[in-house]
C-alpha cells in the first residue's frame, strides 16, 4: 500500500494544525527565544489515519529528528520542523543542505516551516509504502 504523498499530507487538516501549532510554539518574533519546533507524521495502513507527535524542542538553528518514537499499528510517513529565524536577519529561511541530506537519506518526506510558508524535501511519499520498518524505512 502506497504511503500518502508529500501533497495529500499538506491538505490533511492534521497535519496542517501541527504545522501551525509547531511555527507558534517556535516563538518567530522573539529574538531571545525563537527556537526549532517539530516532529513526526505516521500514518495508518488498514484505515489510512494520521497521527502526530511531536520532538523535543529544539535550539536556534536546529532540532533532533532521529529517533522517532514507534506508535503500534502506524508507519513513519514524515517529518516536519520549523525554520523560526528571519530573513531580515539575515537567515536563511529555505530548506538546508542538511535537511536534503537527511529527507533523502531517511526515504521520507520532510517538511520544513518558516516565514516564507512550507517547503518540502526529499521523496514525494514513503519510500517502500506502508510496510517494513515502521519508523525511517532506510
Amino acid at each position: 500500500m502506497d504511503a500518502p504523498s508529500a501533497s495529500e499530507l499538506q491538505a490533511n487538516p492534521a497535519v496542517r494544525a501541527a504545522f501551525e501549532a509547531a511555527w507558534a510554539d517556535s516563538l518567530a518574533d522573539d529574538p531571545v527565544k525563537r527556537h526549532e519546533e517539530g516532529g513526526y507524521i505516521y500514518g495508518n495502513p488498514d484505515t489510512a489515519e494520521i497521527v502526530i507527535r511531536r520532538a523535543a524542542p529544539g535550539e536556534r538553528r536546529k532540532i533532533n529528528l532521529s529517533h522517532p518514537p514507534l506508535v503500534p499499528g502506524y508507519f513513519l510517513i514524515a517529518t516536519y520542523h520549523t525554520h523560526p529565524n528571519p530573513l531580515s536577519l539575515g537567515w536563511d529561511p529555505e530548506p538546508s543542505e542538511d535537511d536534503r541530506y537527511h529527507a533523502n537519506d531517511s526515504g521520507i518526506p520532510w517538511f520544513v516551516i518558516s516565514e516564507l510558508g512550507v517547503h518540502v524535501v526529499g521523496p514525494e511519499r514513503r519510500a517502500g509504502g506502508l510496510s517494513g520498518n515502521p519508523g525511517y524505512p532506510f
